[in-house]
C-alpha cells in the first residue's frame, strides 16, 4: 500500500490540519495521536514539494484552520478574545471558569428551562440535575461550534474531576463505583436541544464539524446508551475522520466481530477507516493473515509509527508468540525510549518470560520518565510481583488506579495478586471491577472462574469460565478450564467435549507461524498437552469406555516424543461445533506458560500416569509382554518405581505360567 508523492503530501497536510483542529478544542490525546502519525511519515524529497502547486491553497502550511463557512467564520472572529481566554483557562485546568466564559451557570439554567439555585456552590452542584421546568426557555446562544464544544467539553471534564474527588479510597468500604458525573445530564439536555434546533432549521444552518457529535457520543456512552452513542460517533467520523478519539470510542463500543462487520460499511472509506479496522480487530483478539497484511501495508506508509508498531507487537502478544512480541516491544522502545504508552503490556510479557533484568530496567526507566503514570505503576507492580513481593505489587496497582480508575491492567493484575495473597474476596472484587471497565476482558472472567474454583463453588466457576471461552473460543486454556470444572462436577461427557475443543484450539494455534511472513498461513501441528489427554482418558475410564480411554492414554504417552504425525487423535472433533472465529491465546496477564509446539515433552507426571494405566490395562487383558515393557520403562524413568517393580514381577510370573502351560 504505497502512496504517490502527491497523495503523501495531501496526507501530510491533512494530518497537520487535524493536529491543529484537535489542539484548538483541547483534545490533546487525539492531537498527539495525529502528530505522532504525522511524524512517522517519511520526509518528502525536494522534488516532491513541487506537487504542492497542484493542491488547494487551504491545504498548504496549515498554521491556522480558517473556517470555510461564512457564518461560522464570522462567529469565530467575533469570539476570538473570549475563545483565547477559555482555552487558556482549560490549559490551566480551570474547567468551570472555562465553561462559564461561554455558558455561565445562570444563563445555562434559563436556556435549558431548569432551576439551578446557587449553582456555583457545593450544595448547588449536588442538586444540579435538571428537575424543575420554568415557564419559558431562552433560545440557545449564538456561538460558534468550536467555542460551544470547548465550553461543554470543559464542563464534562469538570464533572469527571469532581467525580474522582468524591470517590472513596480504592477498594475501600464505600468504594461501590456508584459515583456519577453530575454534569452529564446538563450537557446531554443542551446537546439534545441543539441538535433538535438544527433539524428544525433544516438547510439554513452551518454544516456540522463533527466534534459536537463526538461529545454527545461520549455523553451517551457514559449514560449506557450504547446504540445511540454509536450512531452519533459514526456520524462524527463521517464529518471529521481525523479525530482518533471518536474512533477509539467506537472501538470500545464494538464487542463482537459481527458488530464490527456491521459498522464498517457505514464508515468513511479512507486511511483512517483502514487503521481503525486493523486496531479494532486486534482489540477483539482477532488473528490471521488479513490483519497482519493490513498492518504491514500501513507500516509502508508510516514506517516508524509508534501506534502501528505497538499494534504489531500486540498481535504477536495475543497469538502466544511472546518471544516475537518481546522483540517488537524492545525495538519500539529503542525507537521511542521516552514513550510509556502500552509498556504495561510489555511488562506482562517480560513477567511471563521471567526476564527479570529486562523488567527491572523497564521499571527503572518508567520511574525515571514519569512515576505518576498508570502504566509506570503497572510496570513497577509487575516487577515486584515477579520478586514475589505481592504486598508491594498491590500497592503500585492501587496507585495506578488512583491515577486512573479505568486502568484495566491494574484491576486485573491486582486480582491476580490478591489470589496469591489468599484474599479471595478482594480478588473477586478486583476482577468484577475489571469487567465493569471492559466486558471484553477475558482475563478478568477467567480470574473470576479460578477464584470461585478455589472456593469450590464450581457452578459459579463454570459460568465465568464459559464467559471467558466465549470471548476467546480458540484459546485452549479457556476450554481446558471449562473441561476441568465439568469434570469436578461429575459431568464427564460434557467435560470430554470441552477438553477435546481445548486440544483442537492448541493444535490449531500453538504452532502458528509468524503472521508477518510472506504467506501469513498457519500450519497445523500435532503437539498436544499430555495433561489434557490424561484428563480425557480418565473421564472415559470413569464412564467405563476402556477402548477410548486406552486410545487417549496411548496418545498421552506419545507426547513424550512430540506426538503423532498423521492423526489428531481419536474422536477429537466429536460434537464440538468449532466456530470459525479467530484463534485465542494465553498471554502475560493470564500468568500462563506453554510447551513449544513441535517438541516432545519428555517424561512428565501425566505421561507416567498414562503409562501406569496402560500397564495395568495390559495386565487385565493378559497382554503380559506389553505390561512388562511399560513397567520396565516406568522403572527407567524413575517414576512409580515400587509399583512398577511389582507389576514386572507379576507380569513375568504370569508369562512363566503361560509358557509352562503351553509346554
Amino acid at each position: 500500500m504505497g502512496l504517490s508523492a502527491k497523495d503523501a503530501l495531501q496526507l501530510r497536510d491533512t494530518l497537520q490540519i487535524a493536529v491543529v483542529k484537535c489542539s484548538e478544542r483541547c483534545l490533546y490525546h487525539a492531537a498527539k495521536w495525529a502528530a505522532e502519525l504525522l511524524d512517522a511519515l517519511p520526509q518528502p524529497s525536494a522534488a516532491d514539494f513541487k506537487a504542492t502547486q497542484d493542491l488547494p491553497s487551504s491545504y498548504i502550511h496549515p498554521a491556522f484552520t480558517p473556517n470555510h463557512d461564512p457564518a461560522e467564520a464570522a462567529l469565530e472572529a467575533k469570539e476570538l478574545s473570549r475563545y483565547l481566554l477559555a482555552k487558556s483557562l482549560f490549559d490551566c485546568k480551570e474547567f468551570d471558569r472555562c465553561a462559564a466564559v461561554f455558558l455561565p451557570e445562570s444563563s445555562l439554567a434559563e436556556m435549558l428551562g431548569t432551576k439551578v439555585d446557587d449553582a456555583t456552590t457545593t450544595e448547588g452542584r449536588e442538586k444540579q440535575r435538571p428537575s424543575v421546568v420554568l415557564p419559558s426557555e431562552r433560545a440557545l446562544p449564538q456561538i460558534s461550534q468550536k467555542s460551544l464544544f470547548l465550553a461543554l467539553y470543559a464542563k464534562m471534564i469538570s464533572g469527571e474531576k469532581r467525580k474522582e474527588e468524591e470517590s472513596e479510597m480504592i477498594m475501600g468500604p464505600q468504594d461501590l463505583g456508584t459515583i456519577t458525573n453530575k454534569q452529564l445530564a446538563v450537557i446531554s439536555r443542551f446537546l439534545t436541544k441543539w441538535f433538535d434546533q438544527r433539524k428544525s432549521e433544516g438547510g439554513d444552518v452551518a454544516p456540522s464539524q463533527g466534534f459536537l457529535e463526538y461529545l454527545y457520543g461520549m455523553v451517551l456512552v457514559k449514560e449506557k446508551n450504547d446504540k445511540a452513542a454509536l450512531q452519533y460517533l459514526v456520524e462524527s467520523v463521517q464529518l471529521f475522520p481525523w479525530n482518533w478519539g471518536a474512533w477509539m470510542e467506537i472501538t470500545n463500543l464494538i464487542t463482537r466481530v459481527e458488530q464490527l462487520n456491521e459498522v464498517t460499511p457505514k464508515l468513511p472509506q479512507n486511511i483512517m477507516s483502514f487503521i481503525f479496522h486493523a486496531h479494532a480487530s486486534i482489540n477483539l483478539y482477532q488473528q490471521g493473515g488479513e490483519i497482519a497484511n493490513a498492518l504491514n501495508d500501513l507500516l509502508v506508509v508510516f514506517p516508524t509509527s509508534s501506534f502501528l508498531l505497538t499494534d504489531k507487537a500486540l498481535l504477536y502478544y495475543h497469538s502466544k508468540d511472546l518471544v516475537a512480541a518481546e522483540q517488537e516491544f524492545s525495538q519500539l522502545l529503542g525507537l521511542h525510549p521516552q514513550r510509556i504508552d502500552a509498556l504495561d503490556h510489555y511488562s506482562n510479557i517480560l513477567y511471563v518470560l521471567n526476564l527479570r533484568p529486562k523488567l527491572a530496567f523497564l521499571a527503572h526507566l518508567c520511574s525515571s520518565i514519569d512515576t505518576f503514570r498508570p502504566e509506570s505503576c503497572v510496570v513497577i507492580g509487575n516487577y515486584y510481583s515477579l520478586l514475589s513481593c505481592h504486598d508491594k505489587a498491590v500497592h503500585y496497582f492501587r496507585r495506578a488506579l488512583m491515577l486512573d480508575r479505568s486502568c484495566l491492567s491494574a484491576w486485573t493484575l491486582m486480582g491476580h495478586e490478591y489470589v496469591e495473597l489468599k484474599n479471595t474476596h478482594a480478588a473477586i472484587e478486583s476482577y468484577r471491577r475489571a469487567v465493569d471497565v471492559n466486558r471484553r476482558d477475558y482475563r478478568a472472567w477467567y480470574g473470576l472462574g479460578q477464584t470461585y474454583e478455589v472456593l469450590e463453588m464450581h457452578a459459579y466457576a463454570l459460568w465465568y469460565y464459559k464467559k471467558a471461552a466465549g470471548l476467546r473460543p480458540w484459546d485452549g486454556k479457556m476450554w481446558q478450564a471449562v473441561g476441568s470444572c465439568l469434570q469436578k462436577m461429575g459431568r464427564d461427557k460434557d467435560g470430554i467435549k470441552a477438553l477435546k475443543r481445548a486440544l483442537l484450539a492448541d493444535s490449531y494455534y500453538d504452532s502458528s507461524a509468524s503472521s508477518f511472513g510472506s504467506t501469513g498461513t498457519i500450519d497445523r501441528m500435532t503437539q498436544m498437552d499430555p495433561e489434557v489427554l490424561l484428563q480425557i482418558a480418565a473421564m472415559y475410564d470413569r464412564m467405563e469406555e476402556e477402548e477410548e480411554a486406552k486410545a487417549y492414554m496411548e496418545l498421552c504417552v506419545a507426547q513424550e516424543d512430540g506426538g503423532v504425525t498423521n492423526d489428531q487423535g481419536p474422536g477429537l472433533g466429536d460434537s464440538i461445533g468449532v466456530r470459525a472465529d479467530s484463534p485465542g491465546s494465553d498471554d502475560g496477564e493470564g500468568r500462563g506458560e506453554r510447551v513449544a509446539a513441535g517438541e516432545g515433552t519428555g517424561v512428565t507426571v501425566a505421561t507416567s500416569k498414562a503409562r501406569m494405566w496402560l500397564a495395568k490395562y495390559a495386565m487385565r487383558v493378559e497382554d503380559y509382554e506389553t505390561a512388562n515393557r511399560l513397567a520396565t520403562e516406568l522403572c527407567q524413568d524413575g517414576v512409580e518405581v515400587e509399583e512398577a517393580k511389582a507389576l514386572i514381577r507379576e507380569a513375568r510370573s504370569r508369562m512363566e505360567q503361560t509358557s509352562m502351560m503351553e509346554s
